[in-house]
């Protein structure tokens, strides 16, 4: 700010009146050299003080000072304009509230503004901190000034608390305190909400350039088939280094149809041309694999010779442990040796294990490859179905070998042939398409006879299992059985000598006792052994019928009205998903007393359904 020390309202040359005034505004009065003026002011007169003396009149002194460091603190001086003068405030003063900055803010509220200030007044004190675009001024002491940049109201804030007087005049009218704050404007959101949307599309701009410029290129177009592109193309599938590329347009032009019957005998070329690199391809995997092997080679002997050395050092440990060197160590000496053999064993150990592992997975290998080269030998058990599951496998693959065989043949046929007569090559193709109807018609019949026999095999197996868990749960209870009639015959001589003692009816009647309880296991064991030679057969065969009587009583006797044969199996297949419905139904069939099937429901609704019985037949007996 420019300051002109020569425009003053008062004569410099009376130094009472300027320190009346300086007193008036609560100022310590100062001459020239910056020593006050009167030895006596009173400083309860609202002065500042701890302000460091300073020439009002010195020249230079802007409204804004240079940037400042942290370290020193903030010192606001007097500002000199053309018709009035800005005081500070008291620095031991806190610094003025102000409310919370608006985005984009380039409008600030003054305040404490002198009663006779006018817009010009306003524009010269306000218009060293930047271009002002607008002022709106109140009839009150306030107004609200528009800045061009958001970085000049920070300029107007450091104005904030600052005393100004217009002119010498001592006026109440005159004076006043600013105030100056932050202020909310609609215009100042608006261009801060566009300048936003502004970076926000340079952002999406910029980010869509580094996107495109990251993404990989896109691969060279395929180009339309033409007589020239065929011959250019059979060139490059010949050359090794254009091959991929080559087989890539092949099989483009491939899926896109191009492939007629004036262009296939040099499709037909092309395909034999890259069906020529399979050999170039194979030598290549073999040289790899031979360089492979190689390195596990030399990898295998280097890990053996590292472990020859871990073993010699290993060595020295031990021989360092024995008794005529180890008594020679010192303590110290023999924790150190022992703490080194040892991390060297276990070294040793690591090694020697991941050593055994490479020979373990060699061996595997070839075993492998002896399993393959040598075929098994078939035992003479195998003839039963899975020997017959397997010969059918065979001549599965068998047939569909010949069938693409037959296919080729038919395939080479036709491009041989190429414009034949219409009659025989029709009745060719009959005669071909008839024998591939009958070899498909076989293959599926081989199929059919497969599957079958799978399930079979299945049935069978289930079947065996079952057998095999009632068979020993049999053996089981006929061994309980069996261990239960051992410590009857001397229980029976017992009582027959107190009966001798006491009297020989009651002999008699333990006599009759045993027998019957003899009786009794004989016939329990020989129902386990399912022999039905004494007594009725049984309706409930196994102890899986008996678990499942028991569990259609408790259903049915929930259901008093019955339940038909579909309801009761849905409900045992949430237990076993293989029940049946014809298992379950034979099975009540064969216990009347225990169970009734009635017939319920009139006309289209007539329905049967099973109730359980068995107390009626209980109370019957």
């Amino acid at each position: 700010m420019t300051m002109e020390s020569s425009q003053m309202g008062m004569p410099m040359s009376d130094p009472n009146a300027w320190a009346t005034a300086m007193n008036n505004l609560g100022m310590a009065p100062m001459n020239m050299p910056g020593q006050p003026l009167m030895s006596d002011f009173d400083p309860s007169l609202s002065m500042m003080a701890g302000i460091a003396p300073m020439n009002p009149m010195m020249p230079g002194l802007g409204i804004v000072p240079p940037p400042i460091t942290q370290d020193m603190p903030v010192v606001k001086e007097i500002i000199h304009c053309k018709s009035c003068t800005l005081f500070p405030p008291n620095p031991n003063l806190p610094p003025p509230a102000t409310r919370e900055r608006p985005p984009g803010c380039k409008t600030v509220f003054v305040g404490g503004l002198p009663e006779n200030a006018t817009e010009q007044l306003i524009v010269e004190v306000f218009e060293q901190c930047g271009d002002i675009g607008a002022i709106r001024k109140s009839k009150k002491n306030f107004c609200h000034i528009r800045f061009s940049e958001e970085y000049m109201v920070d300029k107007a804030l450091f104005l904030s608390g600052y005393r100004i007087r217009l002119g010498s005049s001592t006026d109440k009218k005159d004076t006043g305190r600013l105030h100056v704050d932050f202020a909310q404007a609609r215009d100042d959101l608006y261009e801060w909400e566009c300048r936003q949307r502004m970076l926000a599309r340079e952002e999406r701009h910029r980010r869509r350039i580094e996107e495109d410029r990251l993404r990989p290129p896109s691969p060279p177009p395929i180009v339309h088939y033409s007589e020239h592109e065929c011959s250019q193309l059979g060139e490059k599938i010949k050359d090794d280094s254009k091959f991929p590329e080559a087989v890539r347009v092949l099989l483009t032009w491939v899926d896109r149809g191009e492939v007629n019957r004036r262009n296939a005998n040099n499709f037909y070329s092309m395909i034999q041309s890259s069906n020529s690199h399979i050999r170039r391809l194979m030598n290549e995997k073999a040289a790899h694999e031979k360089e492979m092997e190689e390195a596990k080679e030399k990898f295998k002997n280097a890990l053996a010779a590292i472990l020859v050395q871990f073993e010699q050092i290993v060595s020295v440990f031990r021989a360092a442990s024995k008794q005529r060197a180890w008594d020679h160590f010192s303590k110290a000496q023999r924790k150190n040796l022992d703490m080194w053999r040892k991390q060297a064993e276990e070294i040793r150990n690591i090694h020697n294990e991941e050593l055994m592992g490479i020979r373990r997975e060699e061996e595997m290998e070839m075993s492998d490859d002896d399993m393959e080269d040598v075929p098994e030998c078939k035992d003479s058990d195998d003839s039963g179905p899975a020997a017959q599951v397997e010969a059918l496998k065979e001549e599965n693959d068998s047939l569909r070998c010949q069938l693409d065989a037959y296919r080729n043949e038919v395939e080479l046929l036709k491009q041989e042939q190429g414009k034949a007569s219409v009659a025989p090559r029709g009745e060719e193709e009959a005669t071909r398409q008839q024998q591939l109807s009958f070899l498909q018609q076989a293959l599926q019949g081989m199929q059919k006879q497969l599957l079958k026999l799978r399930e079979e095999l299945k049935l069978k197996e289930t079947e065996l299992e079952r057998s095999s868990d009632e068979k020993q749960k049999l053996e089981g209870q006929v061994k309980s059985l069996q261990e239960r009639t051992l410590p009857f015959p001397p229980a029976q001589s017992h009582r027959v000598e107190t009966a001798e003692r006491d009297d020989r009816g009651s002999e008699e009647r333990d006599n009759q006792s045993s027998e019957a309880a003899t009786t009794a296991v004989v016939s329990c064991s020989q129902e386990k052994e399912n022999l039905p030679e004494k007594g009725p057969p049984s309706p409930v065969k196994s102890e899986r019928e008996a678990l499942l009587v028991g569990i259609i009583s408790t259903f049915l006797h929930v259901h008093p009205f019955g339940a038909s044969i579909e309801y009761i199996c849905s409900y045992l297949q949430r237990l076993d998903t293989k029940i049946g419905t014809l298992e379950v139904e034979a099975l009540l069939g064969r216990l009347p007393c225990t169970f009734r099937q009635e017939l319920t429901g009139v006309g289209a609704s007539l329905e049967k359904r099973w109730k359980f019985c068995g107390f009626e037949g209980i109370k019957t007996a």
